[in-house]
């Protein structure tokens, strides 16, 4: 955004003066004079399907913080502050609306790393790693990795009502066809039974009530005797170990 000597002299003056008194009439006059900034950086992220006035008013919210925390004294240029402050706030937004239900930011983040810890592992072991060794690898306490992992079915990468990407396809959700949950069921329990048939009993159990009944890991943990954690524990374990069995048998 380019501005004539006079008018960045204003602007200088007027940064100058908000940084001392805060004025809104003043705020409302510097945010009106970098919009363009922001609907600029709005328009990069137009190809993650989401509409333009929306993105212009997530940046704008991102204009609005770099205009409060702004220095003039320290002798940047205001777009030079403002820029990395504004993409941060549309790179929130995206990060946040990936995700179905409220999770906390910091258990975001460290589902989003396991991804990569967890391939990294499995890489170097030659197996699927351990949650000891999960959590180890992540600088994280094993509670805190079965959290990221049961929150992880929080998160949508995108949605089916999303468009498909053609005028006349409609949304992806209106491609998919229906699935029969009933032979898709019956297909996965002739499948896995042999698996589950050699893990111990409380085990079989646990993953009984938690893929074939639907029960969740509350519901499981009052039903068995024991804490929810306990079930996470031995649900992820499992899983783990399954995931292997399975692979071997390919």
């Amino acid at each position: 955004m380019a501005f004539d000597p006079d008018e960045r002299d204003d602007l200088r003056r007027k940064f100058c003066e908000y940084a001392k008194n805060h004025d809104p009439a003043l705020r409302e006059q510097l945010v009106t004079a970098h919009i363009g900034l922001a609907e600029y950086l709005a328009r990069r992220f137009t190809n993650r399907g989401e509409p333009l006035d929306d993105l212009v008013q997530v940046a704008s919210l991102g204009l609005l913080k770099a205009v409060d925390r702004f220095d003039p004294d320290r002798g940047l240029e205001f777009s030079t502050y403002a820029t990395p402050t504004i993409v941060g706030e549309l790179k929130r937004h995206f990060r946040d609306k990936g995700w179905a239900v409220r999770v906390p930011r910091r258990v975001q983040e460290l589902h989003l790393r396991l991804a990569s810890v967890v391939g990294t592992l499995s890489q170097n072991l030659g197996r699927s790693p351990t949650i000891g060794e999960i959590a180890q690898a992540a600088s994280a306490s094993e509670e805190d990795v079965l959290e990221a992992i049961e929150a992880g079915h929080a998160y949508r990468f995108t949605s089916l009502d999303a468009p498909s990407g053609s005028d006349d396809e409609g949304s992806l959700g209106s491609q998919l066809g229906e699935e029969d949950q009933a032979l898709a069921d019956s297909e996965h329990r002739v499948a896995l039974s042999p698996l589950i048939a050699r893990f111990p009993h409380r085990e079989q159990m646990i993953l009984h009530l938690r893929f074939f009944e639907g029960l969740t890991q509350s519901e499981i943990a009052s039903r068995l005797g024991i804490s929810q954690m306990h079930v996470s524990r031995l649900l992820a374990r499992s899983l783990s170990q399954l995931r292997a069995s399975a692979e071997d048998t390919v």
